[in-house]
């Protein structure tokens, strides 16, 4: 018993000091990586979505759910998303989410949610998000997360987008 119990102390401690390492290394900036301002009359961005991973030595399928999350940043301007679209693995266009364009207020969100039961996107889904504006703005924070547990162990993680040129 005591083998088991200094074991069980030396991993806590391990994995405690492990945490702290990692957290002190990240930056110290706020919340964010960067301490660079955005700002843009319009993107169109790329957004990774991992609907399905796999897990363990067989390469079992965990199906998740996705939120893709479109943030207004500026506090005092609207903008317009004009498309919100999802593509599966092949890079086949599955989904066309906006029959026409949105306004999304100052400080305001939109989201799309894709189900955990959704496999039609498979591992390498993804969205394109295209926004415009007439002046430039604070630049959105555009993101998916996926979440999903399974046996008693869950798991979630934030995908950010990815400004591409069309």
């Amino acid at each position: 018993m005591k083998h088991v119990s200094l074991r069980s102390t030396f991993l806590s401690a391990f994995f405690t000091a492990a945490a702290l390492t990692v957290l002190l290394a990240a930056p110290q900036v706020g919340w964010s990586s960067s301490s660079e301002i955005r700002l843009s009359k319009g993107q169109t961005l790329y957004v990774p979505v991992y609907s399905n991973v796999f897990t363990g030595p067989r390469r079992l399928p965990l199906q998740l759910a996705a939120t893709l999350s479109i943030r207004n940043t500026d506090m005092a301007a609207s903008f317009r998303v004009t498309a919100i679209d999802y593509y599966g693995t092949n890079g086949k266009l599955l989904r066309r989410h906006l029959a026409r364009p949105i306004v999304i207020a100052p400080l305001a969100t939109v989201y799309v949610h894709i189900e955990e039961k959704d496999k039609i996107g498979g591992f390498g889904a993804n969205f394109i998000v295209r926004w415009q504006n007439d002046s430039v703005i604070n630049a959105p924070v555009v993101e998916c997360v996926m979440i999903g547990a399974t046996g008693g162990q869950g798991i979630s993680f934030v995908s950010p987008a990815q400004e591409i040129r069309e």
